[in-house]
């Protein structure tokens, strides 16, 4: 296995022990290569989202550019659901587990299949 193998392995735990979610491992993996890069460093892996401008990133640069939804209150209202279910406690959240449930939360599973 690879690093990005085990990095989905990581997401797919988080997303059963965390979420309370059993993952779809294919839409999990194209979600996961759909970061790129990003997985890879510290910095970028995790989303914290007791920042806003963290919050503003996902909004704009995942759901309204790579979604392709319109911005409206509904968006940071599934970002809100997103993090209530992985948790409190978990400070930083990995990008790609927020990812796969807002993508899951809006049905747009199609935009990686």
């Amino acid at each position: 296995m690879g690093r990005r193998d085990d990095l989905i392995a990581t997401y797919a735990d988080d997303l059963r022990n965390k979420c309370g979610i059993e993952p779809d491992m294919d839409l999990l993996t194209k979600v996961t290569i759909g970061c790129g890069p990003a997985i890879y460093s510290a910095d970028t892996a995790t989303v914290a989202m007791s920042q806003p401008h963290e919050l503003k990133t996902v909004k704009e640069n995942f759901l309204i550019r790579k979604l392709g939804l319109r911005d409206g209150p509904e968006l940071m209202d599934a970002i809100n659901q997103v993090l209530e279910i992985y948790g409190s406690d978990e400070r930083s959240k990995y990008r790609a587990v927020v990812y796969y449930m807002l993508t899951r939360h809006f049905g747009r599973e199609s935009v990686f299949r």
